[in-house]
């Protein structure tokens, strides 16, 4: 099985003349890092390219991820009961920042950020917390608390930076197949709605999910160059032009005004409740794990070598700043995506300024209310074909590192096995926890956070504890026997 390094069709292609030099903070020259397998040339993760290039690769990682932010704030209004205006204010909020945090994470400034091609988003199980404590105790607390948990990022760090030694190669594999299959599930259910609501598994938008599909692959298989590098956004594209012509489209929200400007505390001053903001800080914990599988699988797909102990705690910090600034606008954490991932994985595009421009279309288009408004309108059955494809690919990424982990060796095959069992349960069985307390709940059904508990205690059990306690014993046998 080739590694990332070897099949991404870029690796190792030396800078274009003047894209050599990059500037320090005073402005002054410096070479730029260099890629380690051709000396002399710029590592293709820190190389520019013409701005043209860079912005259409950028619009591309927002056309995928676009959905989440839309479908969290969506989400948000609907459950809370929030009005119109407040909702547009949120949903302007949550472009601008996802779009200040990919550029964080992109370009790294001072400690915060790994500088690698990562995207930055609300939603999911933070999203779902934020809306459970807003529930019992209101906004203004579930504010304080994602200020709070931001905090604690920081506190805890360094703790937690000391445990990334058990977090082999071994662990992260597992931990990042579970989170391409989870991931899977939620481009899934885009398409299909989800069982049990009316609409589910609508032909019309199983349709429209599999067309997005054919359409990417086939223009991955007829074009080359950096058409081929775009297929993705162009099946995106084809398939909203499908669901156009099929009436599938709903235009009714593509009107109203020019500029759409985020509110501060839209909720009013914060309230800051220890008690209340526990779940989140406890999935604070689950989170920085993911955040470590994320990191090297990232620094893995674009064949760059990093110091999990100084480039996994910079992207924790990037996380935990963006979602302090988050938190003063009314938005639950927020969190690096892996979504991007597959993105870099399909292309073989690199380049963390993608990223970033990626980032600047995020800030714009939360400012400009007409462009949020056309993005809205893309039907969620043909994101999720498009997120399908994308996300298996993590999966694909975790199973290769997963190749390079010793899998041949029973102990780590059995490893492997129970992380994946328990980190799977809850992600195929929704709710099996149901019964259990809600503050245990919090992190059971959190499959990533079970999967990468499990993997990391198992391996210190049989790769560090097992072996010492035998070594022991051996040696007693021998003195004994003297």
């Amino acid at each position: 099985m080739s590694s990332p390094r070897e099949s991404l069709p870029e690796a190792g292609q030396p800078a274009a003349p003047g894209r050599a030099v990059v500037t320090r903070g005073g402005g002054e020259p410096a070479a730029a890092p260099a890629d380690p397998r051709r000396p002399g040339t710029t590592h293709p993760v820190d190389e520019s390219r013409p701005v043209l290039k860079i912005l259409l690769f950028g619009i591309q990682h927002v056309l995928v991820m676009a959905a989440t932010p839309i479908s969290a704030i969506f989400l948000m209004s609907a459950t809370l009961g929030l009005g119109t205006e407040l909702t547009v204010d949120l949903l302007s909020a949550a472009f601008v920042l996802s779009g200040i945090g990919s550029l964080i994470q992109s370009l790294g400034p001072w400690k915060f950020g790994p500088r690698l091609p990562f995207v930055m988003l609300p939603g999911g199980a933070p999203l779902i917390l934020f809306l459970a404590i807003a529930e019992q105790h209101g906004l203004r607390t579930a504010t304080g608390a994602v200020i709070l948990t931001a905090a604690f990022y920081f506190v805890v760090l360094p703790v937690f930076s000391r445990l990334l030694k058990f977090f082999p190669a071994l662990v992260i594999g597992t931990m990042i197949v579970i989170v391409g299959v989870n991931l899977v599930k939620v481009g899934a259910v885009l398409v299909t709605g989800r069982p049990g609501t009316p609409g589910f598994a609508d032909p019309l938008n199983l349709g429209l999910g599999m067309a997005t599909i054919a359409f990417t692959v086939v223009f991955y298989l007829l074009f080359t160059g950096i058409l081929r590098q775009l297929a993705v956004m162009l099946g995106l594209l084809a398939g909203t032009v499908l669901a156009a012509a099929l009436g599938a489209v709903d235009f009714a929200g593509a009107g109203g005004g020019l500029v759409s400007l985020p509110r501060l505390l839209p909720f009013g001053s914060p309230e800051f409740n220890l008690v209340a903001a526990l779940p989140l800080m406890l999935y604070s914990l689950a989170s920085m794990a993911e955040a470590t599988g994320q990191t090297v699988i990232n620094a893995d797909a674009v064949g760059k070598d990093i110091d999990k102990r100084t480039d996994v705690p910079k992207t924790v910090r990037g996380d935990a700043l963006t979602s302090l600034f988050g938190g003063f606008f009314g938005l639950p954490l927020m969190v690096t995506s892996g979504e991007n991932i597959g993105i870099v994985r399909v292309t073989g595009v690199r380049s963390r300024f993608v990223t970033a421009a990626a980032g600047i279309v995020l800030i714009v288009i939360g400012l400009l209310a007409p462009v949020t408004n056309a993005i809205s309108v893309i039907p969620s059955a043909v994101i999720g074909g498009t997120a399908m494809v994308v996300f298996a690919v993590i999966s694909v990424l975790g199973i290769q590192m997963l190749g390079r982990s010793d899998l041949d060796k029973h102990t780590s095959t059995f490893i492997c096995a129970v992380a994946l069992a328990l980190g799977l349960l809850p992600i195929l069985i929704p709710g099996v926890y149901g019964h259990f307390p809600a503050n245990v709940r919090i992190l059971l059904e959190s499959g990533v956070a079970v999967g990468a508990f499990v993997a990391a205690v198992l391996n210190v059990l049989f790769h560090h504890v097992r072996p010492g306690i035998t070594a022991r014993l051996a040696t007693a046998r021998t003195e004994s026997d003297r």
